[in-house]
Order: structure tokens, then sequence, then C-alpha cells
């Protein structure tokens, strides 16, 4: 039987049974409708209500700054498009390298108000030039908001969210952080850092698809993009998703409880798998700072061999590897990632890079069969 090797966490996580359990019980017992009156939609209105507290009170926020979603991309274009058509936005300073989730919906936006747009410099390892936002945040009088991603979903690395929580509060400019390869790895405290806006999604910290949520600073007021009913206290039309949000907050409080002994085990894997790819051969590169321990998430190792190989990433596959050659989210689509193209050269972004991203269920044997199955293709 061929060995399957799940190295593709960035894109998503297995479900930990815990939290299936918990979906399970809510699918099968509070199968109401939270907007009804009768005791079935009060009991399902509960377990809403508990969970969206709960999760306020790990990033130390109140329960009506918490809104769900269907996941991260659609609280990434909520935040946006309020901004922009509720807040009196008309300008916004992004990078190149974030999700596509805030770069197609700036570009859509850009479209439809005729807003500006500013792209901070980011250098060849992917790290946001300080220096150019805030020359950017200094130029112009008009109403800001600053997107930038607190965890970059290919490369990894880390932004200093304070940093920028600074120089947004010094030029009066709002701050959104597309946190979502955060949430669940990385503690964010919302009154030590003051993002007005950020997002989660919960397969990626082994909770289900289909569910997220948006954290929106007290005092904004929120028009829903999806519109049809006043769930979620007006921002978004549709019935919750019940189970899925129990299933959201279990996996929540498992990651935070678990966080400093996940991190730890993962870390070590990382290491151990760094060497043993400079072992096979110390030309392979690390795109971003994927390789080092300071300034990148734990679970993110974004290779560059030293040619094109191709077929790659097919040929990990047939062995029963999964890993990404750039996000997931733009998989079957044959340009490359945007990311590698806007941080490398020409002639480094047409060499072979892939993306492996490790949880806590990834084992060092699985890390050593991947390693043997590198060796041998290139």
């Amino acid at each position: 039987m061929m060995k399957k090797v799940y190295l593709d966490n960035a894109a998503t996580t297995p479900i930990i049974s815990q939290v299936i359990q918990t979906i399970t019980e809510v699918m099968t017992e509070t199968y109401g409708n939270p907007s009804s009156s009768h005791q079935f939609g009060r009991k399902a209105r509960t377990i809403v209500e508990e969970a969206r507290k709960g999760i306020a009170k790990h990033f130390n926020v109140t329960a009506s700054e918490v809104v769900f979603t269907a996941g991260g991309s659609e609280a990434d274009n909520l935040i946006l498009r309020n901004a922009v058509e509720n807040l009196g936005v008309n300008r916004i300073i992004t990078s190149k390298i974030e999700h596509h989730a805030v770069l197609h919906t700036v570009e859509a936006i850009e479209k439809e108000h005729s807003i500006t747009v500013s792209f901070v410099d980011v250098n060849e390892k992917g790290e946001i030039d300080y220096g150019h936002l805030e020359k950017l945040l200094a130029e112009s009088e008009q109403k800001t908001l600053v997107s930038l991603m607190y965890i970059n979903n290919e490369i990894g690395n880390i932004l200093d969210l304070k940093k920028i929580c600074s120089l947004c509060k010094s030029y009066n400019a709002l701050f959104h952080s597309d946190t979502v390869q955060a949430i669940g790895h990385y503690r964010i405290d919302l009154q030590e850092t003051p993002i007005d806006f950020m997002v989660a999604s919960a397969h990626k910290f082994h909770g289900p698809k289909g569910v997220g949520f948006a954290v929106i600073k007290k005092g904004f007021g929120i028009k829903p993009i999806l519109v049809g009913g006043e769930q979620e206290r007006g921002a978004r039309a549709g019935t919750e998703n019940v189970h899925n949000i129990a299933g959201m907050y279990k996996a929540l409080d498992i990651a935070i409880a678990q966080m400093d002994m996940d991190a730890k085990y993962i870390c070590d894997l990382k290491r151990y798998f760094i060497k043993q790819l400079k072992n096979i051969d110390n030309n392979i590169r690390f795109n971003g700072l994927s390789a080092e321990e300071d300034g990148c998430s734990y679970i993110v190792l974004n290779v560059r061999f030293t040619k094109d190989l191709p077929m790659f990433l097919f040929n990990l596959d047939l062995k029963g590897i999964a890993a990404s050659g750039g996000s997931a989210c733009q998989s079957g689509s044959n340009q490359g990632s945007h990311v590698l193209n806007a941080i490398l050269s020409t002639e480094e972004a047409m060499k072979t890079s892939v993306r492996f991203s490790l949880s806590k269920f990834t084992t060092k044997e699985e890390i050593d069969y991947t390693l043997d199955v590198i060796k041998n293709l290139i």
C-alpha cells in the first residue's frame, strides 16, 4: 500500500476527532434555526452566542466585535468593502504578496469606486519595507486603510504587527490584517496589538471548512455584502452554520490550549527537515524567511531547488506526498506563484519551488520518507 504523507497544512489541516465529535453532536441534537423563537431555535442561538463569546475572549475583544463568515476570504471581502463603502476610505495601501482574497478584492473595489491603491515595497526575502510604508502614509491626507497579512501563506514571513499598528495610529490610518495563517498558532491580544480588522478560517487550525470569522473593532458600523436577512446583527444575511461554528470554537480552544507544546514539536521537526535538505544539496535555498527561526511561521517551509524540475509536484504526489507549488487557492493555474514572482529574480523564479507545511500530526518518519523521495527525484 502506498505511503500517504500530508505536508500541505498551510492549505488546510486535518480535522481533529474532538471537533468532529462536537460537530456531530450539534448536527444530531441541535438542528433548530438560531433565528427561530421556539426552544429548538433558542438552543441553537445559545450555541452560536457561546462560541462568539468564547472566541472573543481569546483575542481580548467583546462578543459584538466578532462576525461569523464562511471563511477568511469572505471576511476579507466584508472588511475591505466596508472600509471603502461605509467608512470613507478612499486609499488602500497593501503589498503585492498578499493573499488573492485581498489583492483581487482591492482590484475590484479600485475599478468600482476609483480609490487610490499604493503598494509598499518588499525585498527579495519578502520583508515589508517599513520606511517605505511610513513614506506612503505621510504623503497623503486621504482616509487610508493599510491591508497587510500577519503571516504570508506561501513563504511564512511574519509581519511586525505592533510596528504597523503604531505607524497606522501615527498617521490616523485604519489597519486590516489577514491573520488566517496565524490564528490557532500564535497568540493575538487585540488590546495590546490594536488591529482594527482581522480574519480567521477554521480549517487552518484543525477545524471544519466553510466557516470563519471577522473581528471588526467596536464603533465601525458594518453593512452586509450578503443581504436578505438580519443575521449576525445585520452584518451578514444567511442562517448561521451552527454545527461548524461550534466545531470552530472547539478547534480554537484546543489549538490555544496546546499551542506552546505543538509549536515546540513542529519547530523541532522543521529544524530537522531543513538540516537534512541541506545535507542532500547544500545549494538548496529557502524562499522568504522560511528557514529562519525568527520572522517566519514554524509551519511553513518554502524550498527552492537548484533548477527547474518539471513534474516535481506530480512525482511527489505519485509517491503519496502532498505539498504545494504556490498557494493551494491557485493550484491548477500555471502562472506560478505571484508571491515568488514578486520577490525573486526571473531566473530564480523559474526554478522549482515547493511549499511544505507541517502540523502537529506530521511525524519524523514522514519527513524521512519525503527526504528519500526528494533525493531520488533531484
